[in-house]
């Protein structure tokens, strides 16, 4: 059994900033800093440093070689990573003194990743693999029919939420990690209850997971919903907390630990994530994961 990530890579320019810049204004940051990111590579760097086996695929351009080398001494398989013609993927982050941030996306290079490239990538695969895709790449649609063809477990992250996913076959879907906004965005309901209900009438074959920030995460899967709730931190940027839990909760999976295990550990990592600064720098090792749940069983 392989993990498949077919995800994007980014060049993060993150911002510290007093509060997010409204329409018309200007504002000084107190600092800025040029970092790894993107959610395909967070989330392979969580799966990797949860312990679990990872290929990245996709697409990189001109200012990736920082990017590569993360994930290659990070112990990632780069063998389906293609370079492109145009410009990395990027992101403008801004972040506040309470940890929060605002993204704004260049897909670059990630939007550059053809039918062709899917279809060549995804053969190397078999059934019983698992592919885990978001939505900052092209070709979305192409990599979750390939994926259900070849029999993997498939994976999404559908963020950035656009309309147009919902004109995808979302039921070919096994596993769809979502936080609340994503959640009211594909259901039009804002309670938590309320939008795994309506997702499960929707799709029942579908196991989700919905985080809820501060207040912890969801999972309904296996005729079973599980709460976990958040561990308690100073948050200091949110930025990859998503990517941290999804990351850490599928290696988790793939290595046979039980639901309420797997809840467990992304939720500890994704606190660990978020009381970091940066995106792929936050993200823990398995070590420091298992020493945060050896003090909290302790206390």
């Amino acid at each position: 059994m392989r993990i498949l990530n077919f995800g994007s890579l980014n060049l993060d320019y993150v911002y510290q900033v007093p509060h997010f810049l409204t329409p018309g204004e200007t504002m000084a940051a107190s600092s800025v800093a040029v970092v790894p990111g993107g959610k395909g590579l967070n989330q392979s760097i969580a799966l990797v440093r949860a312990g679990a086996d990872v290929w990245h695929a996709g697409t990189v351009g001109a200012g990736s070689d920082v990017l590569t080398e993360l994930l290659a001494s990070s112990g990632v398989n780069l063998t389906w990573l293609k370079r492109g013609e145009g410009i990395q993927g990027s992101a403008i982050i801004q972040v506040t003194p309470a940890g929060e941030n605002a993204i704004l996306l260049c897909g670059g290079s990630n939007r550059e990743i053809t039918a062709q490239q899917v279809r060549e990538t995804i053969s190397h695969f078999d059934c019983g693999d698992w592919l885990i895709l978001q939505n900052e790449v092209s070709c979305l649609k192409e990599m979750v029919e390939e994926g259900k063809k070849r029999g993997m477990h498939v994976v999404l992250n559908p963020s950035p939420f656009e309309e147009k996913l919902l004109e995808m076959n979302i039921g070919l879907i096994d596993w769809l990690f979502i936080n609340e906004v994503e959640g009211r965005q594909m259901t039009g309901i804002t309670d938590p209850d309320g939008i795994l209900n309506a997702l499960h009438s929707r799709y029942p074959q579908i196991s989700t997971v919905l985080t809820l920030g501060k207040e912890g995460a969801v999972c309904d899967a296996q005729g079973t919903r599980i709460y976990q709730p958040a561990f308690e931190v100073k948050a200091v940027d949110t930025t990859a907390a998503g990517d941290t839990f999804t990351g850490y909760f599928i290696a988790a999976y793939t290595q046979g630990r039980n639901l309420r295990e797997c809840m467990l550990r992304a939720t500890a990592a994704s606190a660990i994530s978020v009381s970091r600064a940066g995106a792929s720098a936050s993200i823990p090792l398995a070590a420091q994961v298992d020493a945060m749940l050896a003090n909290a069983s302790n206390m």
